[in-house]
């Protein structure tokens, strides 16, 4: 009897170790669902630059690409114009320590489409989209750059790819998503938009398909109170910037790939085109769709925002009979969290959290954490982790009844990228650094005074002055054409004007 009852605690043993190593493996954006829910307890509620931090590490550069874990690695990647680079980083995660520094590529010379007065890199990084880890291979992708593919252990490169180029004056966020073949992604420029099934292994072409998304962009822009002589861009509605989600309705696996103005579902083995939703003018597609409670959630952005919810059981164009509810009051760029029925999501501008019943769109509570969030929410143990672009981090209990805030921690920093867990531990990534949050660890005084803020240097920029003025006048019209339609406030529209200038913002906007 005792070796029976050894035997089983054993069995019990393993099968825990086992589900805690597949619970710790964040290796792609919003973690291993793709849905932002993680499983790990004893992750912190409260911390700040010293307590409940196991180390803070210094990632050069400029990157908004989320982290990823695989067992005992942090992979994070970063580029700099200046430089001409494009890296990918691992971290050792119980130490912080550099493992691998990998020049992936140089940079390419950007098409510039000159259709485009002004042309904005400035608001995306060298380094946007998420990486995808494995055991033996890490899947790296940035947009028209290239995407590779290198090897976990070494950090030599498998394969790569740098035929797939579009123009996107934006700058590209789609990350990558795998399955046991092949590798996924969306390009969708202003030139031309397609998605593309890739070989894991090779990185050879298995289907690639274009978008095929056709709407009256014209009348979109007039209903917006927006005409072509005072502002919007050519196929300006062609752009997006989401990733995809792989799901399996009925035994059968579709594949959801946001497009602008369109959500297309595809045959992940063939690429063939299930069901398409159309919505003109919600392009600009940055979240990444979630399958709960039998429906696709999907927010829209562009010039018409809006959350749906659709009934992905149709075929063609469903745009009139499978979506079952639909609001117009959703965020822009950050992704929700499903939990027992429940939606969570924020707002991009203004940090207002709201909770929605994700079978019937009714709202059940919102509160403001105030920031500008583009990081999407992260659920930990029943908590909601928000972070923000002014450096807070706002945990929440997910519950029906309006919560409490739990606690507001702030740190010497501004968070764009997503959270990961990894061991027991929070991965932040901010605009300059990474986090591990970990229970019961401290920085030392020494640690914390040796922090490294480096410099964002100077854009360089080889256009005349008579150019340069002469594209901010043209951006002038159309960030003023933008204000009187109620798209932008005078404040947003002077941050933007002052960054693509190059100017420091103004007390009133630094508060």
């Amino acid at each position: 009897m005792k070796t029976f009852v050894a035997h089983i605690t054993s069995v019990t043993l393993v099968w825990s170790c086992l589900a805690t190593a597949a619970i710790a493996d964040w290796n792609q954006y919003r973690g291993p669902r793709g849905d932002g829910v993680s499983q790990v307890k004893d992750i912190p509620i409260e911390f700040d630059e010293a307590n409940n931090v196991r180390w803070k590490t210094a990632i050069p550069h400029s990157g908004w690409s989320s982290p990823v874990v695989w067992q005992d690695e942090v992979w994070v990647t970063t580029g700099s114009d200046q430089l001409g680079e494009l890296r990918a980083i691992c971290i050792d995660l119980s130490t912080g320590k550099e493992k691998h520094n990998v020049l992936v590529f140089k940079t390419l010379k950007r098409k510039i489409d000159a259709g485009y007065a002004f042309d904005s890199p400035h608001l995306n990084s060298p380094a946007t989209p998420t990486s995808v880890v494995e055991d033996k291979r890490v899947f790296v992708s940035f947009g028209s750059q290239g995407i590779a593919c290198l090897d976990r252990n070494t950090g030599s490169k498998v394969w790569e790819r740098r035929d797939l180029r579009i123009y996107q004056p934006v700058r590209q966020g789609s990350s990558p998503i795998v399955d046991e073949n092949n590798l996924y992604v969306a390009f969708d420029g202003t030139d031309q938009q397609f998605f593309v099934a890739l070989d894991k292994a090779t990185g050879v072409t298995r289907w690639k398909v274009d978008r095929k998304v056709n709407t009256d962009w014209s009348a979109t822009l007039r209903d917006s109170g927006i005409f072509k002589d005072k502002g919007g861009k050519p196929n300006d509605n062609k752009k997006a910037f989401a990733t995809a989600t792989l799901i399996e309705v009925s035994g059968v696996r579709q594949l959801i790939a946001p497009a602008a103005e369109a959500i297309i579902a595809y045959d992940p083995q063939t690429g063939d085109e299930l069901w398409r939703v159309l919505h003109p003018g919600g392009f600009n597609v940055a979240a990444r769709p979630i399958y709960a409670n039998g429906l696709v959630y999907v927010f829209t952005s562009g010039l018409k925002h809006s959350l749906m919810a659709i009934n992905p059981s149709g075929k063609g164009d469903v745009t009139d009979s499978h979506v079952v509810w639909l609001t117009k009051r959703g965020p822009s760029i950050p992704s929700p969290v499903i939990v027992d029925g429940l939606l969570f999501m924020v707002t991009d501008r203004g940090g207002i959290a709201r909770c929605l019943d994700a079978r019937t769109g009714d709202e059940v509570w919102k509160m403001r954490l105030a920031g500008d969030h583009w990081a999407s929410p992260i659920l930990i143990d029943g908590h909601l982790y928000f972070s923000s672009k002014q450096g807070e981090v706002v945990v929440l209990p997910a519950t029906k009844d309006p919560p409490e805030i739990a606690a507001r921690n702030r740190l010497n920093a501004s968070f764009i990228a997503s959270p990961a867990v990894g061991n027991a531990s929070l991965i932040l990534r901010s605009t300059t650094h990474l986090y591990c949050i970990t229970q019961g660890h401290r920085r030392t005084d020494q640690q914390l005074a040796a922090d490294v803020y480096p410099d964002t240097p100077a854009q360089s920029n080889s256009k005349t002055g008579s150019a340069k003025d002469a594209q901010l006048q043209e951006l002038a019209a159309q960030l003023k054409a933008l204000v009187v339609a109620g798209k932008l406030t005078r404040k947003e529209a002077a941050e933007l004007y002052q960054a693509a200038a190059g100017k420091p913002k103004s007390a009133d906007n630094k508060k």
